[in-house]
C-alpha cells in the first residue's frame, strides 16, 4: 500500500529535526505549532515509527529512525526543488523560494535593500534570509537549507564556488578621543601597542591577526566580540581600536558616541565580498537572475558606507 505523505509534511519534519523545537520550527516555516505537531503525528502514524523523543528542558531530539528518515526527507525535498526549478527554467519564469545567507558583519547593511530590490523586480520569488557566520554558511549550503550566501572570500572550500562582487580594503575604527584619531591613515606598526577590540568570527579573526603575524608582531587584544555593532560600541567607549572592512552608514556607535574610520595602509590584503554557492546551482534560472542582480547592485560606490574614501575618516553624519 503506498505511503500517504506530502512534501509539506516532510518540510515540517525536517524543520523540527533541525531546530529541535516545534516552536522554533513554527517561526522558521511560518506555520502554527499545532499544524506542525499534527504533521509530525501523521508522519509517525504513516511510517509506524516514533520520530522524536521529548527532553524536558531541551526540546525534541530525533530518534535513530528519525535521523535516518530525515536524511532521506532532505533528499526528497531537494529533488522536488530541482523539479520546480527545472519547470521554471523551461517556462522562463523567475519565481519560487530562494534561501539567502549573509555574513553577520554586514547583513544589516546590505541584505534588506538587496532583497527589496530583487523582490520588486521579481515579485513571484519568496526570499528567506539567514544571518550566519562563515562556518554556518558552508554547512547550510551543503545541506541545501540555503541556496546562496553573501560573504567574504575567506577559506572557501573546494566543493563550493565563489563569485567576486566588490573589493573592500581594511580600515581602523577608533573613538574620537583615541590617540590615533586625527591620523589620515594608520599602519599596523602604529597599532601594535594600543589595545585592540577583535572581531572574533570564524576565519575573520585569522584574517585580521595575519596583518600582525606577517610582520612578527602581536596585537594587544583587550576585548573580543562576534558582533560588529558591539565592537563599535566598545571602541567608541575607549576599550581600544578595531579593524573591519565594511563600515556603517554614519560615524556613530549604537549608543550615539562618535567614531573615526581611518584607512589601514600597507600591503594588507583587501576582503573580496561576493557570493558563495554549490557548484552547478547557478544553472537554475532564479538563482542565476539573483546573481546578475547582485553584480549590478553591489559595488563599493552603490552600497552606503562601503567606500571609506567617499566620506573620509572625519565626517560626522
Amino acid at each position: 500500500m503506498p505511503l500517504r505523505i506530502t512534501l509539506r509534511q516532510l518540510e515540517y519534519f525536517v524543520a523540527v529535526g533541525e531546530a529541535g523545537s516545534i516552536a522554533i520550527a513554527s517561526e522558521k516555516v511560518n506555520v502554527s505549532s499545532p499544524s506542525i505537531s499534527s504533521a509530525i503525528s501523521q508522519l509517525e502514524a504513516e511510517f509506524g515509527l516514533q520520530l522524536f523523543v521529548r527532553k524536558h528542558a531541551q526540546g525534541l531530539a530525533l530518534t535513530q529512525a528519525g535521523r535516518q528518515l530525515m536524511m532521506q526527507a532532505r533528499q526528497v525535498l531537494g529533488q522536488a526543488e530541482k523539479l520546480t526549478r527545472l519547470a521554471d527554467d523551461i517556462s522562463g519564469s523567475v519565481q519560487g523560494p530562494l534561501g539567502i545567507g549573509c555574513l553577520l558583519t554586514f547583513a544589516q547593511i546590505i541584505v534588506p535593500q538587496l532583497r527589496r530590490g530583487f523582490e520588486q523586480l521579481h515579485p513571484k520569488v519568496r526570499i528567506s534570509q539567514y544571518e550566519l557566520d562563515q562556518v554556518e554558511i558552508f554547512a547550510r549550503l551543503r545541506n541545501g537549507s540555503i541556496d546562496v550566501a553573501l560573504t567574504y572570500d575567506l577559506e572557501i572550500p573546494p566543493d563550493l564556488i565563489f563569485i567576486p562582487l566588490a573589493e573592500l580594503p581594511p580600515y581602523v575604527m577608533v573613538a574620537e578621543s583615541h590617540a590615533l584619531a586625527d591620523l589620515p591613515s594608520a599602519s599596523v606598526e602604529e597599532l601594535k601597542d594600543h589595545p585592540m577590540v577583535l572581531l572574533d568570527l570564524p576565519f575573520s579573526s585569522s584574517y585580521f591577526l595575519s596583518f600582525f603575524s606577517r610582520r612578527g608582531l602581536k596585537p594587544v587584544i583587550a576585548e573580543r566580540t562576534k558582533d560588529l555593532a558591539v565592537a563599535r560600541g566598545l571602541v567608541a567607549n575607549g576599550y581600544g581600536y578595531s579593524i573591519a572592512n565594511i563600515r556603517p552608514v554614519n560615524n556613530r556607535a549604537p549608543d550615539g558616541r562618535l567614531l573615526r574610520f581611518i584607512p589601514l595602509v600597507g600591503e594588507e590584503r583587501p576582503m573580496i565580498m561576493g557570493l558563495v554557492l554549490v557548484d552547478g546551482a547557478q544553472n537554475a534560472l532564479t538563482l542565476r537572475t539573483f546573481i546578475d542582480h547582485c553584480r549590478t547592485a553591489i559595488t563599493r560606490s552603490s552600497i552606503p558606507g562601503m567606500d571609506l574614501s567617499a566620506t573620509g575618516p572625519h565626517r560626522d553624519v
